[in-house]
């Protein structure tokens, strides 16, 4: 199956299952689980930035329209998108995964350190700025921090058992014929 094609049926299943399963579940007040994201966490490493924040746009708007929401997760998304090429270059070598393996894993990052590193600061950016716009304040500013870092652990939990679940086969890559 080709990149395109996989990469719209993972858009399709991951937004699927956050608007008809997740947004219905009420953990608490406090706690919002987002498995969307996964699609912007395991895109190739190969996309290039332009189409990254065109993905990440087209992402958090399609989530917008659902929820009745103007853009928050659209911008949040699109600042997820914009940061993600920056974290791949610190956590990676530079000869290292993005030539040897088509997108960010476990196994292509160097084992689960590195890629819940790259995963939890991609998610905590995503909530904390999603979280902001929805306040556009800081009157309890203790709510929001809260609120922030027990969705991202939230977040993360759910894709480190998304991980777990669907392993994804790549296969290390050579420039040998």
């Amino acid at each position: 199956m080709s990149v395109f094609v996989k990469n719209i049926f993972r858009f399709i299943f991951l937004m699927l299952i956050q608007v008809f399963v997740l947004d219905k579940i009420r953990l608490h007040q406090m706690i919002t689980p987002y498995i969307y994201i996964i699609f912007m966490l395991w895109l190739p490493f190969k996309t290039s930035r332009t189409a990254l924040l065109i993905f990440g746009f087209i992402l958090g708007f399609t989530l917008d329209s659902f929820r009745h929401h103007p853009g928050f997760h659209a911008a949040a998304c699109v600042l997820m998108a914009y940061c993600r090429p920056f974290l791949i270059n610190l956590l990676i070598p530079q000869e290292g995964a993005e030539t040897n393996y088509e997108e960010p894993s476990f196994k292509s990052m160097g084992g689960p350190l590195p890629y819940l590193i790259y995963a939890g600061t991609l998610i905590f950016v995503h909530n904390f700025w999603l979280f902001l716009l929805e306040a556009w304040q800081f009157a309890d500013g203790m709510y929001f921090i809260l609120k922030t870092l027990a969705s991202t652990a939230i977040c993360i939990l759910m894709v480190l058992i998304t991980e777990l679940l669907f392993s994804r086969n790549q296969k290390f890559k050579t420039n040998t014929i």
